[in-house]
């Protein structure tokens, strides 16, 4: 059977920065460690005035195309994933469709479009979409576009401030492709939650204790379902475990939970038996509340211990690195996890090909995803052409008065245009907002 999956990915971040230790916390009047620490943030990724969803996304597909030699013909699907949408009839794909015409020869008037919603679960099911419908016979040929787009943004004074970002990930899925092949077996954990959400509101309204349960139950149910597919997993199986990435804090929990999983009745377990006992079986205890307490202490003894400390730093550590830097960016997250873990084997001289990724994605709402990768041959080249530490060292940083600023800039209940609002950047050889159409529509230019 031929292999499907991500042949190209490229990366495009918000053009300004706040520091959360320096800038953020001192005007929050918080110790900086609540961010470097409990959240494992270091800083967060803004939009300039010129910035939004559309421009993102269509800069980071325009260099994927442009790398890769594709023009508009070669393109037969454009998906794009958001939960920062500003219509509710027009696709954010026909947007960034429209900019790509105006640097590329052709158009995509026979090119698929739409937009996927499911939180921050999205840009993997557009994933999943793409691959079908290569799968299917039904691409003639052509690759699809996938984009992940959002400006994470919450209100001001909201517990989940700190970790706002903004930025997008392209990626192009095709028959024999460079960078992974996708698993056809996957495991889903779903439920009616109400965790986060956004009813008719741009930001979201977040039971933050509640999320964070959620997230956890639904990335168990799809491990589980997973396994029913796939057989059970263990940690030797995957170099890398990319998860949703909401903040880094979030993901120290959810690997935990997972090694305490793959280890239960294997010879790891056993091993680590004398230092910190067996995990609690259930039918030993009274009560369910009995037992999970007993597992949660086994939890903490097992992240103290050297076998986990060491399979954390190898597999799961490397994902976070650039989103330590930029924040949460809802749809792009996972995906910004893969780039971040392959990115560090490649500047570690570690040999990727023919091992295999974890990737757990999640949306509240809510739903997780689990799924295989088989990194390929051509990851390594791939993974080098991208530009991710210089456009992170590109960013402006500002101030919290100019964080401020930017913040209203982009709150839709604020009753400002961006147009009005000085610059903080200059853009160079990007898509840029260009104020408003006759219908209220946002229009968008090429700036050389």
């Amino acid at each position: 059977m031929t292999a499907v999956g991500i042949d190209a990915i490229e990366i495009h971040t918000g053009k300004l920065r706040v520091d959360l230790a320096e800038t953020f916390a001192p005007a929050k009047g918080e110790s900086p460690e609540k961010y470097t620490k409990g959240l494992g943030l270091n800083a967060s990724s803004f939009p300039d005035t010129y910035e939004d969803i559309v421009t993102m996304g269509a800069n980071a597909a325009r260099r994927l195309m442009e790398r890769h030699g594709l023009s508009p013909s070669d393109i037969g699907r454009i998906d794009v994933a958001t939960e920062s949408a500003f219509d509710n009839s027009k696709p954010v794909s026909t947007y960034i469709a429209g900019c790509l015409e105006q640097v590329f020869d052709g158009d995509f008037h026979h090119a698929n479009k739409g937009e996927r919603k499911f939180a921050c679960i999205s840009g993997t099911q557009s994933l999943d979409d793409a691959y079908n419908w290569i799968k299917a016979g039904r691409n003639r040929g052509r690759s699809a576009l996938v984009v992940a787009t959002d400006t994470a943004l919450y209100a001001r004074g909201d517990a989940g401030e700190a970790t706002q970002g903004a930025g997008a990930v392209a990626m192009l899925i095709d028959e024999d492709p460079d960078l992974v092949e996708l698993s056809t077996e996957q495991g889903y954990g779903s439920a009616d939650e109400t965790d986060f959400l956004k009813p008719n509101q741009q930001f979201p309204s977040v039971d933050g204790k509640r999320s964070v349960q959620v997230y956890l139950a639904r990335m168990r149910e799809a491990v589980e379902d997973y396994e029913s597919v796939a057989g059970d997993i263990h940690p030797e199986d995957f170099a890398l475990l990319p998860f949703h990435t909401p903040f880094p804090g979030m993901v120290r929990k959810a690997a935990a939970l997972a090694y305490r999983h793959m280890i239960r009745d294997t010879a790891i377990e056993e091993e680590l038996a004398d230092e910190i006992g067996r995990q609690p079986r259930f039918e030993a205890f009274d009560s369910d509340e009995a037992h999970r307490e007993a597992m949660s202490e086994y939890t903490d003894r097992l992240v103290d211990t050297d076998r986990y400390r060491e399979w954390y730093a190898e597999v799961v550590d490397p994902t976070l690195t650039v989103s330590r830097e930029v924040g949460n960016w809802y749809t792009g997250s996972v995906h910004v996890a893969r780039i971040s873990g392959l990115k560090h084997a490649l500047e570690n001289d570690i040999d990727l090909a023919g091992r295999r990724l974890g990737v757990a994605s999640y949306g509240s709402g809510a739903q997780a995803e689990v799924h295989a990768e088989t990194i390929q041959d051509g990851w390594a080249e791939e993974i080098a052409a991208l530009q991710v530490d210089e456009q992170l060292a590109a960013r402006r940083d500002i101030s919290f008065e100019e964080y401020e600023r930017i913040h209203d800039v982009h709150n839709h209940d604020v009753d400002r245009q961006a147009e009005d609002v000085e610059e903080f950047t200059t853009p160079s050889g990007e898509f840029v907002f260009d104020g408003w159409g006759r219908m209220g529509e946002r229009k968008y230019r090429f700036v050389e």
